[in-house]
Parts: C-alpha cells; sequence; structure tokens
C-alpha cells in the first residue's frame, strides 16, 4: 500500500469576499518549504466552476469553425475591443465535460457533436483561478448545422460563427489574431496531429 502523501499546505484561514456569478476568496495558508522552513501566505482565488472546450474540425473541407465574442476581461486588461476569436466553451454547470461541451457547441455553432476526443485538461492561469477547461476535438461537416448558433439569448451572447481554413487559423496565433490560450494550445494541438485534420 502506497505510503500517504502529506501536503505541505495547510489552510489556516479563508473567507468570502464576494459570491456571486463568481467565489472570491482570500486565504491565509502554511506552507512548510522543503527546507523545513514554515511560512505564512496570502493569496486570493477565484472561483467559478469548471469549463469545458471543443476544437470543431471540418476534415473534408480542412477548416475549423471558432467563434468570436466579447469578453470583458480581454476589454479591461487592454484588447482593443474586448471581442476574442476562440474555440466554443462553456462552464459545466453540474453537467460531466463531455454533456456541456456538447451542450455549447450546440448553442454557440449549431454543431451537434459525436465522437469527441479529450486532448487535455489545463488550468489557464492556475496562480488565482480555480477553473480547469476540459479540451476535447470533434469532426462535423460545417455544411450540416444542425441549430442556428449565435449563443442563448436572454443570456447576453452575441456569438459570430467563423469557419476558416485550418492553415489561416494557425496563422493568427504569432500574428495575434488568436489571443486566447486554450485556442492557442488547441490549434497547437492539431498541428502537432495533422492526421485529425484529414
Amino acid at each position: 500500500m502506497p505510503a500517504e502523501t502529506v501536503s505541505p499546505i495547510r489552510i489556516v484561514e479563508q473567507n468570502t469576499v464576494w459570491k456571486r456569478f463568481i467565489h472570491l476568496r482570500t486565504l491565509v495558508l502554511e506552507q512548510t518549504r522543503k527546507d523545513g522552513r514554515v511560512e505564512w501566505l496570502d493569496r486570493e482565488v477565484h472561483d467559478h466552476g469548471a469549463a469545458a472546450a471543443i476544437l470543431l474540425v471540418d476534415p473534408v473541407r480542412r477548416s475549423v469553425v471558432l467563434v468570436r465574442q466579447f469578453r470583458p476581461g480581454a476589454f479591461f486588461g487592454g484588447h482593443p475591443d474586448g471581442f476574442l476569436l476562440e474555440v466554443p466553451a462553456g462552464l459545466l454547470d453540474d453537467d460531466s465535460p463531455e454533456d456541456a461541451i456538447a451542450r455549447e457547441a450546440m448553442e454557440e455553432t449549431g454543431y451537434a457533436v459525436s465522437d469527441l476526443i479529450h486532448l487535455f485538461d489545463t488550468y489557464s492561469s492556475p496562480g488565482t483561478l480555480t477553473e480547469r477547461v476540459s479540451c476535447f476535438a470533434a469532426h462535423i461537416d460545417s455544411a450540416k448545422r444542425e441549430g442556428r448558433g449565435g449563443g442563448v439569448d436572454g443570456e447576453g451572447e452575441d456569438i459570430e460563427i467563423v469557419e476558416m481554413p485550418i492553415d489561416e487559423a494557425c496563422t493568427l496565433v504569432p500574428s495575434g489574431g488568436i489571443v486566447d490560450a486554450k485556442t492557442m494550445m488547441m490549434l497547437q494541438w492539431l498541428m502537432l496531429n495533422r492526421e485529425f485534420a484529414g
């Protein structure tokens, strides 16, 4: 039987600062360093749940379907208009990652997805965000959209559906046309797994 792992981190205190869409907490942590010294850390953690994202690939047209939408964090972080080109994504809302991303793909793009391939899970900014994003890929026929896409009425979503050649999408990463981290990682995966592109 393996020995139980003892964490070098102990929560001393935690307080909720704000709780609506996000849960913002302040933490006091006790950390035992590798050299045996003990120090206290003051940190903040932003939690709004786990998420899932999907790279939609049409292997016949050798294209990807992305979405463009307003992102307040990017807007206030200095992005010129706050509209980012990215893969469809959304919060799990108590669903499995597979069910959540099938829902989000339909809501945002109108494409029904099946035969999902799980690529990887990632933390986008683990210094303060708890959000873990489960990343998937799926083949689609971009000529056969089953829903209208564009987002959910009443949720403030105004999503533009963008289909483009795979190579064009990949050139947008170094040029600054795509700055979303999960989208960049998933396009990199596609470049390393060219057989998936058809």
